[in-house]
C-alpha cells in the first residue's frame, strides 16, 4: 500500500513497497512531476537522514531568499544553473542521493518555499518535459511537515523490520 504525504501539484512524497536490504519505493513528486522517474528505490540509511536535515533546514529558514529579486522562477533557475561559482550553491535543494541526481533544483524563499527544476539527462523519458524549469511553491511549514511525516514513517517501519 502506497502512503502519500502532501499533493503532487506543489510537493508530495509517496512512499511504496518495501524492498529487500533496506530499500523502500519511494515517489517524489513537485510541481505535478514525478522526480523520481528513473530511480524510486531509496536506501534508507542515507535517505532518511537526509530527508531529516533538508526539513531541519527549512524549519530554521535557512534557505537563502530569492537571489534574483524581480525575477521570475523560470530565470532564477537558469541564471543559478548558469553560475558556475559557489554562488549558486547555497541554493541546491533536494540533493537526496541517487533518486533525484536526474534533477538539478535550486530553492529559495519568497514567503514559500520556491523550488525550481528541471530534469537533466537527455534520455529522460518524457521528452516534453526536456529544455522545461518548472516551479513548485509550498509554504514552508507544510514542507516541513510532508517531509518529516514521510521520514517518521520509513524510519518507524525500518525499526519494525530490524526487530
Amino acid at each position: 500500500m502506497t502512503r502519500s504525504f502532501s499533493d503532487r501539484a506543489t510537493f508530495a512524497v509517496e512512499i511504496g513497497e518495501v524492498e529487500p536490504s533496506q530499500l523502500r519505493v519511494v515517489d517524489l513528486w513537485a510541481a505535478g512531476r514525478r522526480l523520481t522517474i528513473e530511480d524510486n528505490s531509496a536506501f534508507l540509511p542515507y535517505f532518511i537522514p537526509v530527508l531529516r536535515s533538508s526539513a531541519a533546514r527549512v524549519r530554521r529558514r535557512d534557505v537563502a531568499g530569492c537571489p534574483f529579486p524581480g525575477r521570475t522562477p523560470e530565470e532564477v533557475f537558469r541564471l543559478l544553473h548558469a553560475d558556475e561559482t559557489e554562488f549558486r550553491e547555497q541554493f541546491w535543494f533536494l540533493r537526496w542521493g541517487e533518486t533525484v541526481d536526474n534533477v538539478s533544483a535550486y530553492a529559495y524563499l519568497d514567503e514559500d518555499l520556491v523550488i525550481v527544476f528541471a530534469f537533466r539527462r537527455e534520455d529522460h523519458p518524457e521528452s516534453a518535459d526536456l529544455g522545461r524549469v518548472f516551479v513548485a511553491r509550498i509554504p514552508p511549514d507544510e514542507f516541513v511537515t510532508t517531509v518529516e511525516q514521510a521520514a517518521h514513517l520509513l524510519e518507524a517501519e525500518s525499526a519494525r523490520r530490524a526487530t
